[in-house]
């Protein structure tokens, strides 16, 4: 058996692969690390884009509130005062915003030839009408089809002191010398398409309720106050024509806008 002597370039060669596996190894922990550090990086990176991005709208929405505070003083007043505004004023100030809009204040007068009827006025105290809406042998003309808010009010002061006649009275009704029937306030519509009229809206109440306190009693003495208001929305057509029908016009309250018919377009 001859035996094998290692010669110097095997020995080299050895060398060689140990310092290549070496480097190999090498190469690899380096290129793990490396990747390593990329995700921490990039995720440090996003961490801090977001809390950027979260710092920059709590900023802008800080900046927006204290633009839109409303300050103190005369604008809290004016609040304040349209809190407490009553229907008129308030359905006044929305339907003077629309494009189309008609707001009319109501009178009777006693003894009045035509045809004994609530009679509505534009252009006076706060009645106006624009956009199209137009009131014509006292009703609305509506100038095209949509949607429409349609409102109205009446009210009434009912004199219930006179005791005779109580036989007279609806049951749970206060005293009154004559009977008075129930008080009804009702808005109607006539429509081409439909080829007749048709009611929209409506309400009724009693005209003196029964008292049983002396608060009451001094009430019915000076008379009772009822405003019967209707408010709703409907779609209407083109030349649809709108307008009122109330009992006890003698009863009626139209003293500062306290009586009002309007539309305004949605």
């Amino acid at each position: 058996m001859v035996a094998y002597t290692p010669t110097p370039a095997d020995l080299e060669a050895a060398v060689g692969l140990k310092e290549e596996e070496k480097k190999t190894v090498v190469v690899v922990e380096k290129r793990s690390y490396t990747a390593w550090m990329w995700k921490v990086s990039a995720g440090l990176l996003v961490a801090a884009l977001c809390l950027g991005l979260v710092l920059l709208f709590a900023w802008y929405w800080h900046g927006r509130a204290e633009s839109t505070t409303p300050s103190a003083g005369p604008t809290q007043a004016l609040v304040a005062d349209d809190d407490n505004s009553d229907p008129h004023n308030t359905l006044k100030r929305i339907s003077s915003k629309a494009k189309a809009a008609i707001h009319l204040e109501g009178i009777h007068e006693e003894g009045d030839s035509e045809k004994e009827q609530l009679q509505w006025r534009n252009g006076q105290g706060q009645a106006f009408a624009q956009g199209g809406l137009t009131l014509l042998n006292n009703q609305i003309v509506v100038p095209q089809t949509g949607l429409y808010f349609v409102y109205s009010q009446a009210s009434f002061r009912v004199s219930c002191s006179d005791n005779s006649g109580e036989e007279d009275l609806e049951p749970g009704a206060a005293s009154s010398g004559k009977r008075l029937a129930p008080l009804s306030h009702r808005v109607w519509r006539y429509s081409d398409s439909v080829g007749r009229k048709a009611s929209l809206m409506s309400a009724v109440r009693s005209a003196c309720q029964h008292s049983s306190s002396a608060e009451d009693e001094q009430r019915t003495k000076q008379g009772w106050y009822n405003a019967l208001y209707l408010g709703a929305v409907f779609q209407l057509n083109k030349d649809d024509r709108l307008w009122t029908e109330t009992n006890q016009l003698s009863e009626l309250e139209t003293d500062g806008g306290k009586t009002f018919f309007g539309v305004f377009a949605l």
